[in-house]
């Protein structure tokens, strides 16, 4: 968004709060003065954007605030399902707790909005996540829009490596084709349609980075590198620029399983891939086919073989707490763990947020005398998952926890929420004291999102 104004001739400033405390009741220290105040959030990271609004309107009350980012994206998407059922849900309701509290609300992409939204009489929800209004980005767009404004943030205070290569992260594409039932974002276009950007485009950020910042490790926090169908040009791409420059760059990033064949794998290990993380999720071909995986066991086993005989390590990324999860599927997760040993992994218990199909096509259970209780959503076998409301504008409920302090806001038939963190732990614990991987380490065990390098 940095970019873009600036790209506008907008005075832009930008207040990174990763790593640092989010102010509190004693003010917004070090923020500076403006006219117009906008703030990207997910869902867990509501509670403070809310709180960092709720400063903004105490202390200038007379100044604008804007939210927009993956939350308000999501929570529009399902209002939007919602509609057309023809009904005013949970949904519906949290985006107008947003609408309430937020001068303007920008669902999905950005960087053709942010002109509008800054506008003195912009009010409401601008709806970016459809393809046919002008805001929604094409591949076109993608490819002209300029470079994120790194320069406004302390690229310095990211302290992240790959092999010990000083490292940063880009995107090289947005969007994710598949349709899992636990992802954000499966009935958003923003986040469900693949928009590429081009070889040329992604190779020549790169060798920015590594000229002006001194780069040489890079993290691609695409949903699934090999989506793109361009995939293997962009390897080769990035093999020129490591020649043309004399150095050797490292590279990680995340793919889809079943994807993976022989020859990606060995270009990406010429390349520079060390580490991959995939998405396997469980072990158990159940869970898969109740959260629409698309993979199945076999792919997933396929794929740690495939990317291993490259000299790839494997980062395997699993979750408990899908319909119909039980001891018996924790055991097949497990069990497949020790089979195939990655050379890391971590275990979440997923959590319902609104955009996924666990959300939207939940319904609201009530007790036997009446008293709605909590939702339950049903999978196509009949296996239930259940779910308590959170309160987004409260409460603080990441898909990733601290290991030993982990909470469960779902529960199946079979294994009630205190019961999920008991095997979630145990599932660590005994994998990794079996395989010999080491916990992570005190800085990255603290944060919620170390699995995708952002420290």
């Amino acid at each position: 968004m940095a970019a873009a104004l600036e790209a506008a001739n907008v005075w832009v400033r930008v207040f990174d709060y990763s790593g640092r405390p989010v102010p509190d009741e004693n003010g917004l220290v070090g923020l500076p003065v403006v006219d117009v105040y906008g703030i990207t959030a997910t869902m867990p990271q509501m509670p403070s954007a809310l709180s960092i609004a709720r400063q903004i309107r105490q202390s200038l009350p007379e100044k604008r605030v804007i939210l927009g980012g993956p939350h308000p994206t999501l929570v529009n998407a399902s209002a939007k399902q919602e509609h057309k059922k023809g009904v005013h849900g949970r949904a519906s309701q949290m985006l107008q707790e947003l609408l309430d509290r937020f001068d303007v609300v920008v669902a999905g992409d950005g960087e053709k909005t942010i002109g509008l939204a800054i506008d003195p009489h912009a009010h409401g929800l601008i709806d970016a996540d459809d393809p046919t209004t002008s805001f929604f980005l094409t591949r076109a767009d993608l490819n002209e829009a300029p470079l994120p404004a790194r320069h406004l943030i302390e690229l310095a205070s990211y302290r992240y490596q790959i092999d010990g290569h000083k490292t940063t992260s880009l995107i090289a594409q947005l969007g994710c084709p598949f349709g899992c039932n636990f992802c954000g974002g499966r009935r958003s276009p923003f986040l469900r349609r693949v928009r590429l950007r081009s070889t040329a485009g992604v190779v020549a950020e790169i060798s920015h980075l590594h000229e002006r910042y001194g780069y040489t490790g890079f993290m691609f926090l695409d949903d699934e590198l090999n989506v793109n169908p361009e995939f293997l040009n962009l390897l080769d791409g990035l093999q020129r620029l490591q020649a043309s420059v004399g150095v050797d760059f490292r590279f990680r990033g995340l793919l889809k399983s079943e994807l993976v064949t022989p020859e990606m794998a060995e270009k990406m290990y010429r390349t520079g891939f060390r580490q991959i993380l995939v998405g396997f999720e469980s072990g158990s071909p159940r869970m898969l086919l109740n959260m629409n995986k698309h993979a199945t066991r076999d792919d997933n086993t396929r794929c740690v073989e495939t990317l291993r005989n490259a000299g790839i390590k494997v980062k395997a990324l699993m979750s408990l707490g899908h319909p119909g999860e039980s001891p018996e599927t924790v055991i097949d997760t497990a069990n497949w763990l020790l089979d195939v040993k990655p050379d890391d992994f971590d275990v979440t218990i997923i959590t319902v947020y609104p955009g996924t199909p666990y959300f939207d096509d939940a319904v609201l259970y009530y007790d036997p005398i009446g008293k709605p209780q909590t939702w339950r959503y049903t999978a196509a076998n009949g296996d239930h998952l259940w779910s308590v409301h959170t309160d987004h504008l409260k409460d603080i409920n990441f898909y990733k926890g601290i290991p030993g302090q982990y909470q469960s806001f779902v529960w199946t038939d079979a294994l009630s929420r205190t019961e999920l963190v008991s095997w979630r732990d145990a599932v660590e614990r005994e994998v990794r004291e079996a395989l010999q991987i080491p916990w992570p380490t005190a800085p990255a065990a603290t944060q919620f999102e170390h699995s995708m390098g952002m420290r």
